[in-house]
């Protein structure tokens, strides 16, 4: 069984190979089945941590780096990384590698633009079952996403639209901010670690609205913001990620700090690691203030590839591979009339 999706840059169809696919199934198969109680251990916090060490920092992580061609077969340009490649020595530091990206992924020079906050899979719907892109149900809980006693962001964003954006192990894992403007909530929500594998994500139902996450809130309708009212920046954890890292830089990655409320984030700017192996983040935007790119919109109902997520859930779901920084959205201007 095999999971397709669409190159951004060459319009190609492309087949996903899954890091650790056999025991992702094993897992979410054999031991989900048999024995739920094993299964709510192998996706603790604890477990999680465990297989993240063992898999991105020891001596199997060592074998695995130093076979020949091994960054060509996963698609890492070496010339993109800041640090000289011989430093990467371990899975661990290959996957929280820096790279130049104001060099090599450039950025709309318009303001209103939405930009993608990870090189990851991306997929969009809407809340709005008169939407052309209305998902309902498919990967979160929309009541459980923003977590217990949020029912002002709850409120805010009912029936608005989504982008999800899923990480490959092999993919750069800092997150970028994708809009400019004010923090104006920021807080952790707890949860499990079920993987982020598409084979897992069609097993569990709503996975992402169940894993740990860390949510900001930004407010863009503040001077030199995006100008889309709030947007919910939702960093999934997944397997084998033991914590998301907040380290936002203005400039470059110089000068690292935490992310909290009242601060002005630039669009673009490195925002938060993820620690080894693959992890998702969800945006979420008000109602009627973004379009999507027509690429995007038009690849997730292109019937040329085998999804999973068309499979599993029934109807064309197809992602796009996407670049950070790239242009994902734009806003929705409001025309405004005098009296």
């Amino acid at each position: 069984m095999q999971h397709q999706y669409i190159d951004r840059e060459s319009r190609r169809v492309q087949t996903e190979q899954f890091f650790g696919d056999a025991a992702v199934r094993f897992l979410y198969s054999d031991v989900r089945e048999w024995s739920p109680w094993l299964f709510r251990k192998l996706i603790s916090s604890y477990t999680s941590s465990i297989l993240g060490n063992l898999s991105y920092s020891g001596m199997f992580s060592d074998r695995i780096v130093g076979q020949p061609g091994l960054h060509a077969a996963w698609g890492i340009d070496l010339r993109e990384c800041l640090d000289h490649p011989a430093r990467l020595e371990t899975l661990k530091q290959v996957f929280e590698r820096k790279i130049r990206y104001w060099e090599c992924r450039p950025m709309p020079n318009d303001p209103l633009a939405v930009v993608a906050p990870s090189d990851s899979r991306m997929l969009c719907g809407s809340f709005c079952d008169t939407s052309s892109l209305f998902i309902k149900g498919k990967f979160f809980d929309y009541e459980e996403l923003f977590g217990l006693n949020k029912e002002s962001w709850l409120k805010a964003f009912r029936q608005g639209d989504f982008a999800i954006f899923r990480l490959t192990p092999d993919k750069y894992h800092y997150n970028h901010t994708p809009v400019a403007g004010k923090v104006v909530d920021f807080y952790q929500i707890p949860g499990l670690y079920h993987a982020c594998n598409p084979n897992a994500v069609v097993s569990v139902a709503t996975p992402y609205s169940k894993n740990k996450r860390v949510v900001t809130i930004i407010d863009t309708d503040v001077p030199g913001g995006t100008k889309i009212g709030l947007v919910a920046m939702i960093e999934v954890v997944a397997l084998m990620i033991g914590d998301i890292v907040q380290r936002y830089s203005q400039k470059r990655y110089d000068d690292p700090s935490p992310v909290g409320s009242g601060m002005f984030l630039t669009k673009g700017a490195p925002k938060s690691l993820f620690r080894p192996g693959s992890s998702t983040v969800v945006l979420v935007f008000q109602k009627e203030r973004v379009r999507f790119a027509d690429d995007i919109a038009a690849n997730l109902a292109y019937d040329g590839a085998e999804s999973i997520f068309s499979r599993g859930f029934g109807q064309p779901l197809v992602e796009s591979d996407v670049k950070v920084r790239s242009l994902i959205a734009t806003a929705v201007v409001r025309q405004t009339f005098a009296s």
